[in-house]
């Protein structure tokens, strides 16, 4: 029987609204692994999570049952 592999490695980017400098320093230990939680509910891993006061970078390995966009929409 054959057999699928997918990997869907995906770097995702987006910032506070207005661009607001609002991910600050003390904030930053509690957001990202709450964040990184979302996507494990969504059979998604998170593989690295960073950012700056305004915006934020995640690398991620997608699962492939679940759609970019709502994935996304999820974690926002």
């Amino acid at each position: 029987m054959a057999q699928t592999l997918v990997s869907l490695m995906v770097h995702i980017i987006f910032s506070t609204k207005n661009r607001l400098n609002l991910i600050t320093p003390e904030i930053e230990p509690e957001l990202f692994p709450y964040m990184a939680g979302i996507l494990k509910n969504q059979d998604s891993r998170c593989l690295a999570i960073n950012g700056t006061p305004n915006h934020v970078h995640l690398l991620v390995s997608q699962s492939k049952n679940i759609a970019l966009s709502r994935l996304i929409g999820e974690m926002k």
